[in-house]
């Protein structure tokens, strides 16, 4: 089951059993200050150089989210959108919760994006999955709802179950329907992680569909997060997600050495060329 997307001349498929997709997470002002104070200046040069550094650190998709207090997102989203869409050959992963700036963003789009997201909560479902059937868009589907996110595993799969038989009451295919588990930081639950990974496993082995992770959530409010999310990205990945929201600057060496190790990446060929492009330091 392939989701797939496309910028002005590239297409980018996430498939469960092919390479690991890289969707870039810093176009995203919470905990940037640099950043959120640039878009409510609408001075968009560092959003420029956030992409370009994303791109060149070997990601596949860029997310963007302009959510920022105070700004008119509907009016300012589509902006960032169409600059980044017009400047850099990548498909874009439109980040909002607000249906309106959503669909200002989907007018000027270019290619087929990828929405995040929608959840399992009704006034979810009904604003966000006929935008995405409108403008033939895939969207990441988050396993929570009127309850909040469960801790229980098979609740979470229930929930994906529900968000992928809307969309396919609109005609949305389960091939368009990224299911994000969830996952919340370890620090205030050890079994966090635990959960979300089973969620994964039975989500892969009831549907089949593509499985999303935003994978820096595990390591907050800790020290040393760069450790904990490597080793996340690596369990995640083996037991069964196809694509995350992170960081391409510091984590796609991992990934690209999972996917070698799993047996995705013949003659080690993504791996080689990604180190000959990005050849370690030596201390």
């Amino acid at each position: 089951m392939q989701t797939i997307l496309q910028s002005k001349t590239k297409t980018v498929k996430i498939d469960p059993n092919g390479p690991f997709t890289i969707i870039g997470e810093k176009i995203n002002p919470t905990g940037r200050k640099k950043l959120a104070a640039a878009l409510q200046e609408g001075k968009f040069d560092y959003v420029r150089d956030l992409a370009a550094k994303q791109i060149a650190g070997g990601a596949d998709m860029l997310d963007i989210n302009v959510g920022v207090p105070g700004l008119d997102d509907v009016a300012v989203l589509p902006q960032v959108v169409k600059m980044v869409g017009e400047e850099f050959d990548i498909p874009i992963c439109i980040d909002t919760s607000n249906p309106q700036a959503l669909e200002a963003a989907l007018k000027v789009a270019p290619g087929r994006v990828l929405v995040n997201s929608v959840n399992g909560e009704e006034s979810s479902l009904s604003r966000i999955l006929p935008l995405v059937k409108e403008y033939n868009a895939a969207v990441i589907g988050l396993v929570m709802d009127e309850n909040g996110i469960p801790n229980d595993p098979e609740v979470r799969c229930a929930i994906a179950e529900k968000i992928l038989e809307r969309a396919a009451r609109l005609g949305i295919p389960g091939d368009d329907v990224v299911i994000d588990p969830l996952v919340l930081t370890v620090g205030a639950d050890s079994n966090a992680a635990a959960i979300t990974l089973k969620t994964i496993e039975l989500v892969r082995k009831n549907f089949g569909v593509n499985i999303n992770l935003g994978a820096s959530n595990v390591s907050f409010g800790l020290p040393d997060r760069d450790t904990l999310n490597v080793a996340f990205l690596g369990l995640a990945i083996h037991a069964g997600a196809s694509c995350a929201i992170t960081d391409p600057t510091k984590y796609t060496a991992l990934i690209k050495g999972c996917d070698l190790l799993m047996g995705r990446d013949a003659y080690a060929a993504k791996y080689i060329k990604y180190y000959r492009t990005h050849p370690v330091e030596k201390v």
